[in-house]
């Protein structure tokens, strides 16, 4: 039921950035409440996937890349809508809606049996650790759009040729408000999804770190998001330059959770391509 589910939230997901994107060139209205729409029974009927996955599986559905990859872009879709709800900034839709859809549409390409859980996460910390770093990724998915946005921005009223989408976007301020809150709320659901994996580690492995890729990695996009926090709070880095770190650190998160399955097996290898 879930993988069929998928594949409709998934083909809802396309269409809801299909119509954010037809806002962005058209300033069409109608275009932008399609596409919340369209996002909105998606998240309704991934999350009622996800249920009936638990119920059937009797564990949280976190535990492969298929639900991992599904489970991404679940999050991605309720952070965006929350953000929207409180900015009404439709045009982030076109940059955010995307990931969702490319993140879902990837996991209905895997194997998406349910499967017996493994020793090591057969426990209760596997909800607490992973729902907060997927949903802390999830904010910086929408700083990422943000930053992406501002860097856009920037260029138009840098080269004072205001293009079409300098109608679309909002001010450097509102986007810079946006990645700084983001950075105020991924980065302590980033911190503590890495202190509940060290605890959990600690049950299951006998060790609280072992430098496992995934661990070294997650530690390195640690690094930086502090260091945006840190020179924001003490410097005062605003503008571009935060938006650089926030497309930075989204990439040392795509990289934390697929590049070094892909390329750096370890402790945490069973979660990836098991299906």
């Amino acid at each position: 039921m879930h993988t069929v589910l998928l594949k409709v939230t998934a083909l809802f997901y396309l269409v809801g950035a299909l119509a954010y994107l037809h806002f962005v060139f058209t300033l069409n209205e109608r275009s932008a409440k399609l596409g919340r729409m369209l996002l909105l029974i998606g998240a309704i009927l991934h999350g009622t996937g996800f249920v009936a996955r638990y119920f059937v599986a009797g564990y949280t559905p976190i535990t492969s890349l298929f639900e991992s990859l599904s489970f991404s872009a679940f999050a991605i879709v309720c952070v965006f809508l929350g953000f929207e709800l409180r900015y009404n900034l439709r045009v982030l839709g076109a940059f955010v809606a995307p990931l969702a859809f490319a993140f879902s549409a990837s996991a209905a390409f895997l194997p998406g049996e349910v499967r017996a859980l493994a020793p090591a996460l057969n426990s209760y910390w596997l909800p607490v650790h992973v729902l907060l770093l997927f949903f802390g990724n999830a904010v910086f998915a929408v700083a990422f759009g943000a930053g992406i946005m501002y860097l856009l921005m920037e260029k138009e009223l840098k080269t004072k040729k205001m293009g079409a989408i300098f109608k679309r976007l909002p001010s450097l301020n509102v986007l810079d408000d946006i990645n700084y809150r983001c950075l105020t709320i991924g980065f302590p659901l980033l911190t503590l999804g890495i202190i509940t994996g060290s605890i959990w580690a600690e049950y299951a492995w006998g060790s609280y770190w072992s430098w496992d890729p995934k661990e070294v990695w997650s530690l390195i996009t640690w690094f930086i998001y502090a260091a945006l926090l840190h020179v924001r709070m003490t410097v005062g880095w605003r503008g571009r330059k935060a938006a650089i770190f926030a497309i930075v650190g989204f990439c040392a998160i795509l990289f934390t959770f697929l590049g070094v399955n892909l390329l750096l097996p370890g402790l945490h290898t069973y979660t990836s391509f098991s299906g």
